[in-house]
């Protein structure tokens, strides 16, 4: 489990969370929902480590990961994979050595088997021949795709989707849902998904939080989400052309 301990950051004199508390419970998937601007993705850099909070604490299996070494960081950080918004594929790298990147970089497993594991990834999110492929050669959706496969190499217990159908048109969003759900049964792992696509949320998360001007203003299940007459949430969801409401 991670539990986010009324974290507070700011940049300068901009404070972008103010006393952010969430859990993220084991083998759900969490959809953090809100504006761009509202924190989403500076919450997310907290989570891995990547920032520090400046008031607050995170915890990932019970481990408060900001005050252990660099060395016990690292071995936390193994535990996630992360499909940035932009896939961040490494463009001099073809899809197979992008995807057997964090395997010669964490494992000592043999080039062999190193094939074997970047297959099974590419199979996983259905581009099993792609491997030979440079990153410009591939369409936006199947780079995301690429990235996932990257993201899930070290069999993660975390994985995080910052934006992962920002840009994308709604067939292939609906394919980077499907393969969301598909991994989290799969993989039996814990997912959260930064994101303001509410077709998204509904379709993939079993539980919303949502961020508004730095807080955490609501958290609660999708059944949740759909009764809820917040109107700060409501007035969020209908900016996202989506309508919410108690299911029949």
């Amino acid at each position: 489990m991670i539990k986010v301990d009324n974290i507070s950051k700011s940049f300068g004199d901009k404070q972008v969370l103010f006393n952010v508390s969430l859990e993220i419970r084991e083998g759900e998937t969490t959809a953090v929902i809100g504006r761009s601007g509202s924190g989403k993705s500076v919450l997310m850099k907290h989570i891995i480590g990547l920032l520090i909070p400046d008031e607050g604490r995170v915890f990932v299996d019970g481990v408060n990961i900001d005050d252990i070494s660099y060395a016990e960081l690292r071995k936390v950080r193994q535990q996630f994979g992360v499909l940035f918004q932009g896939g961040a594929l490494f463009d001099s790298m073809s899809a197979f050595e992008n995807v057997a990147f964090p395997l010669r970089t964490f494992t000592s497993k043999s080039d062999s088997e190193i094939a074997y594991e970047v297959h099974q990834c590419l199979t996983m999110v259905e581009l099993p021949d792609v491997g030979k492929k440079m990153p410009s050669e591939l369409s936006g959706g199947m780079q995301k795709r690429v990235a996932l496969a990257r993201a899930i190499a070290l069999r993660p217990r975390y994985i995080l989707y910052d934006e992962p159908t920002s840009g994308l048109d709604p067939e292939t969003s609906n394919t980077i849902d499907d393969l969301i759900k598909s991994l989290a049964e799969q993989l039996n792992v814990t997912s959260i998904v930064i994101t303001h696509d509410m077709h998204s949320v509904l379709s993939i998360a079993d539980r919303a939080a949502f961020i508004y001007n730095g807080r955490m203003h609501w958290v609660g299940t999708i059944d949740e989400l759909h009764a809820s007459t917040d109107k700060t949430l409501c007035d969020f969801v209908k900016a996202n052309e989506y309508q919410i409401g108690p299911r029949s």
